[in-house]
């Protein structure tokens, strides 16, 4: 039986098992061994094909966006919109057949933008190159779900599911949780916080399940059991989402108003060009970048060319970024903070 006939079957099982304080602890063994096999599905397979292409590509700039939905959602037309870059278009399916870059530039800052391959059901098991897009996205500081507003809102949930399957939190926190491997000493368990989620002997069980009999696990926040197998596996991508709603150049003022007001949606539409600064304002937003401005000695600092970092940089970040041969020569340095609006930091 193969690792995707085993995902199948554990996944029927635990449609068929009722939720319920007897069944936690079996639950909570499927759920580990379901996290287990889906990351030995999405293990990097041998290289095929000639050099330079598919979706090895450098990421460049202050940031990578990744541009991710069901394909001829509009993903090439964005791109070509709000980056200049020549992405081939059209009203067919599977337009886009392997990444595609392209870089926006805002507020003194370059931003990598990358069109992935139109996502299918059951990407998450490998199918149309579910793999390389996964792999890809997970290097994203944000990712773009595109979706289709005229069409239902069960896309949004698959490509959701699709994404959680392979280990992407989107819009969410990593878990308040300290796990510590040790060679001896058996199992140390200590919490902070009343548990309404999970239970210690469920914890106790999955660490069972992966082998774990000597560790240290201090929980600090009230975490369920698919949390706390995330903590385990280490391997847990949180990255910001926005949801974009293209084409509502198509839809009622009603249907408009309902997903405009959704959280961490905004509503475009590329081929009249409607609310795409929105889109860019709001994709800073959500990088949360810091810009940092330098500054000679004796002369006013120079606000025109920033060095732009991701939210609780270092110094060695900045010297980095002017230039990688400055850390090794560094002593000290002199910081003034400013503030702008919703208070961050402008330098």
């Amino acid at each position: 039986m193969g690792i995707a006939e085993k995902i199948k079957e554990i996944e029927q099982e635990m449609a068929r098992t009722q939720k319920n304080k007897a069944t936690e602890y079996h639950l909570g063994l499927l759920k580990a061994k379901l996290a287990r096999y889906r990351a030995q599905l999405l293990e990097p397979t041998t290289k095929s094909g000639p050099a330079g292409t598919g979706f090895d590509v450098q990421k460049s700039g202050d940031a990578r966006i990744a541009l991710i939905g069901f394909p001829s959602v509009g993903k090439s037309t964005l791109l070509s919109k709000v980056t200049h870059t020549a992405s081939e278009t059209a009203a067919y399916e599977f337009t886009t057949l392997t990444a595609i870059p392209g870089v926006i530039e805002y507020k003194g800052a370059r931003i990598q933008l990358l069109d992935l391959p139109g996502i299918v059901e059951g990407a998450s098991q490998g199918r149309g190159r579910g793999r390389q897009v996964v792999a890809t996205a997970k290097t994203a500081d944000l990712i773009v779900i595109m979706l289709d507003a005229t069409k239902s809102e069960e896309h949004r949930r698959l490509l959701e599911y699709e994404l959680d399957a392979v280990g992407i939190r989107l819009n969410k926190t990593k878990p308040d949780v300290v796990f510590k491997r040790k060679t001896t000493g058996g199992i140390t368990l200590n919490t902070t916080v009343k548990l309404t989620k999970t239970d210690e002997k469920t914890i106790r069980t999955i660490l069972a399940g992966y082998k774990l009999h000597n560790c240290d696990v201090m929980i600090r926040e009230d975490i369920t059991t698919d949390e706390f197998i995330d903590v385990l596996l280490g391997n847990r991508k949180y990255i910001p989402c926005l949801y974009v709603y293209n084409k509502i150049d198509a839809i009622s003022l009603e249907q408009l108003d309902k997903l405009a007001r959704q959280p961490n949606s905004v509503v475009i539409s590329c081929e009249m060009d409607l609310n795409l600064d929105y889109l860019i304002e709001r994709m800073w937003d959500e990088l949360e970048l810091v810009k940092v401005y330098t500054k000679k000695r004796g002369a006013h600092p120079d606000l025109t060319d920033p060095v732009c970092l991701r939210k609780g940089a270092t110094i060695e970040d900045v010297c980095n970024g002017i230039h990688r041969s400055l850390v090794t020569n560094f002593r000290y340095g002199l910081v003034w903070v400013g503030r702008l609006r919703r208070n961050r930091a402008s330098y």
